[in-house]
């Protein structure tokens, strides 16, 4: 016998996901950050905090070229970010962000980060980073599932 709870009481739809990232051939966009003098710590290179600082300027603006995200109908929240460290950037290094959605589910979806730095005709990878963004109600205070229009948006754009 199997006991269903009230949240398990719909058939789950499958998130619609992508291959996960080795290197930043998958993504569709990127955008250049300007470093900013506070951006860096003592040792002289970008504190890891700002690193997050970084994935939100990249996700709004990914936001609003590919997917024109309708702030005041839906908000977002980010329920998860992660990052993990590759090679440092220091205060002479210029940088760009690759950004993508990564998972589709009802009310969350997930993007991926690469944020690389130039070298000649090269690019070095520094960082991956991931945040779990959830379809917000702020009225109700609750998450909410992510509106037809956006989710479409994502999936033509990001050809999943």
């Amino acid at each position: 016998m199997k006991n269903k709870t009230f949240s398990q009481s719909k058939e789950k739809q499958p998130d619609i996901k992508s291959d996960k990232p080795s290197n930043t051939d998958s993504f569709r966009y990127k955008f250049q950050i300007e470093t900013r003098f506070a951006d860096f710590d003592m040792m002289g290179h970008v504190n890891n905090v700002t690193y997050f600082t970084y994935l939100e300027i990249a996700r709004t603006k990914y936001w609003s070229h590919a997917i024109s995200w309708d702030w005041e109908k839906t908000g977002v929240v980010v329920a998860q970010a992660s990052m993990d460290y590759i090679n440092p950037i220091f205060i002479k290094d210029k940088i760009s962000i690759y950004v993508r959605t990564s998972r589709i589910g009802n009310s969350s979806f997930d993007l991926d980060y690469i944020i690389v730095k130039h070298l000649g005709d090269t690019e070095q990878i520094c960082s991956r980073g991931k945040t779990v963004c959830v379809a917000f109600d702020y009225a109700t205070q609750k998450a909410i599932s992510i509106p037809e229009a956006e989710k479409n948006q994502m999936i033509q754009y990001e050809q999943l």
